[in-house]
């Protein structure tokens, strides 16, 4: 379930930021000449419902948290994951049900009046589109994650293990294996001198060792002739 429980969160995270930063609401004002004949103002997410982008960013961050955390941790970061999913929804659900509100910013910016009651005045028509209900399945998706999370994350396996344990050994050894490698590799430079100067390192070697043996006690390895 691990891999699946991820992916899930992945996709209602990123539907949240997609959603966040698209058109929501197509708002129509009482006063055209304050903005135009007539002209429909488009408001996008970031304006209707801003704190989307945070709580979708903090959604991608624990799932990376996920990835890699331990038993116990997961327990923590389910719980956290359905906190987050629920602020998703009520943010969401906030924009849905006061829409006058929501895009009570962008009238401001239009028209330069603010205040919550002469900005509602000049809102004849706020029509929600089809991106709201998109930042509701985000948030639904990631709700659900995390309960996946806290009723299947103490089986998940355990994160590859990427460093070895380290291996303590004794200086005097470790230098004495390391002068008995540069002997033997300074053998096979000089064996490869010798072949590049014609001789046969070989026949040193075998001479060395003749000449290394006992010689024969006198009287030994010979016979006399009987007469």
């Amino acid at each position: 379930m691990k891999l699946p429980v991820i992916l899930v969160s992945v996709v209602g995270s990123a539907l949240v930021l997609l959603s966040w930063s698209q058109t929501w609401f197509d708002l129509e004002l009482t006063d055209a000449a304050a903005h135009g004949a007539g002209e429909t103002i488009a408001v996008p997410g970031s304006i209707a419902s801003p704190a989307l982008a945070a709580l979708a960013l903090a959604g991608f961050a624990l799932v990376a948290a996920l990835a890699i955390a331990g038993p116990g941790i997961r327990l923590m970061l389910g719980i956290l994951e359905v906190v987050l999913g629920g602020c998703i929804l009520l943010a969401a659900s906030m924009s849905l049900g006061n829409p006058v509100g929501a895009v009570s910013p962008a009238v401001t910016e239009a028209t330069g009046v603010s205040g919550s009651v002469p900005t509602a005045e000049l809102v004849a028509a706020a029509d929600a589109t089809a991106w709201p209900g998109a930042a509701l399945v985000g948030g639904a998706l990631v709700v659900l994650a995390g309960v996946a999370v806290l009723v299947t994350g103490m089986r998940w396996p355990a994160s590859a293990r990427r460093y070895r344990g380290a291996r303590l050994a004794d200086a005097d050894d470790a230098a004495d294996a390391a002068g008995a490698d540069r002997a033997a590799s300074d053998r096979a430079i000089d064996d490869w001198d010798d072949l590049s100067r014609g001789d046969d390192p070989t026949e040193q070697a075998d001479e060395t060792a003749g000449a290394g043996g006992d010689d024969p006690a006198p009287g030994e390895g010979t016979s006399s002739p009987n007469r």
